[in-house]
This record gives structure tokens, sequence and C-alpha cells, in this order.
């Protein structure tokens, strides 16, 4: 790259610009903005209206969206542990993590969790909040009938696809 052409520092690499949209489509990710240097660059996938949940209890210090962080670096997956692998049950039905981020059973830390074992749902109903990147995604069961286990704690790391509850089809 020639230091005194002004537009080559205007160029994109194209084979990193993939990479990255690869990783974001891999991690589940909707917005990334990094910046080194006097390179900065901010992606976003996904619908252009964002709905984003920012309870206070669980990050008082929270930015707007519009004041995203720069993204860190994919951690390695976290490996679930063996108690809550799935059981091979037909009749059960298993919500996965739709997300990379941090699994809340409720909106705040003095809220009621969303569901717990036994409690009834519905395709709509929310049982739990993801939060990645600052962002909190409300999780629907996307099935209905009764959930039988919560296969992840308040506040666990949780991966792309991981099983996150149990449901028995009703």
């Amino acid at each position: 790259m020639d230091k005194q052409d002004p537009t080559a520092a205007e160029s994109f690499d194209l084979d990193k610009l993939n990479k990255l949209i690869e990783m974001m489509e891999k991690h589940g990710l909707t917005e990334v903005h990094l910046r080194k240097g006097g390179e900065q660059w901010k992606l976003r996938r996904g619908p252009a209206e964002v709905y984003s949940m920012m309870p206070q209890a669980y990050a008082p210090q929270m930015q707007p969206m519009h004041q995203a962080p720069a993204a860190a670096a994919p951690s390695a997956p976290a490996a679930a542990p063996a108690a809550a692998a799935p059981a091979a049950d037909p009749s059960l039905s298993i919500i996965k993590s739709p997300t990379v981020g941090t699994f809340y059973a409720a909106r705040s830390p003095e809220d009621p969790p969303f569901v717990k074992a036994g409690d009834p749902v519905k395709a709509s109903t929310i049982v739990c909040l993801i939060e990645a990147m600052k962002v909190y995604n409300e999780i629907t069961a996307d099935v209905s009938g009764t959930i039988t286990r919560i296969l992840v704690k308040n506040g666990d790391s949780v991966d792309f696809g991981q099983p996150i509850f149990e449901v028995k089809a009703s």
C-alpha cells in the first residue's frame, strides 16, 4: 500500500469483511463495531429495528445501542455440563439458545423467573433473556407444553444451539 496515496487507505479488505460476516452468523451476532488505529468497521445484520431490553438491575452502566462498544474476540465455547444433557424422550422438545450470550431467568434479580419447572408454556411465552453485547434478547418457547427442566443457571454463559430448557409436549 502506498502511504502517499490517500485512496489506498480507504480500500477494504473484502476477505476480512467476509470472515467477519461469517463469524457474526455463526455466533448469532447482529452488530459488531471494531476500531484499530484510524480504521473503523461497524456491521449490522438483521432487521433495521432491533428490539432491545435493557434492565437497569443487570446493567446500570449500559449505553444506548448507537454507542455500542467494540466487540470482544470470540471465546472458546463453554462445555455444557454432562448432567444438563437432554433426555432422549420423544415427547420432549428442547429449547436451544439462538445466540451466544449470558442467560437470565428474569428481567432483574428482584423479579420472579419467567418460567420454572412445571410451568405451562405456549410458543409465544417468554422463557428467558439472553444478553449479547449489551442487548437483551427475549427468548420465546416456540413450542407448547410444560417446562420439565431448566438446563442452565441464571448468569451462565450459553452458546449458539446450546439446550437451555426441556419442554414436554402438550
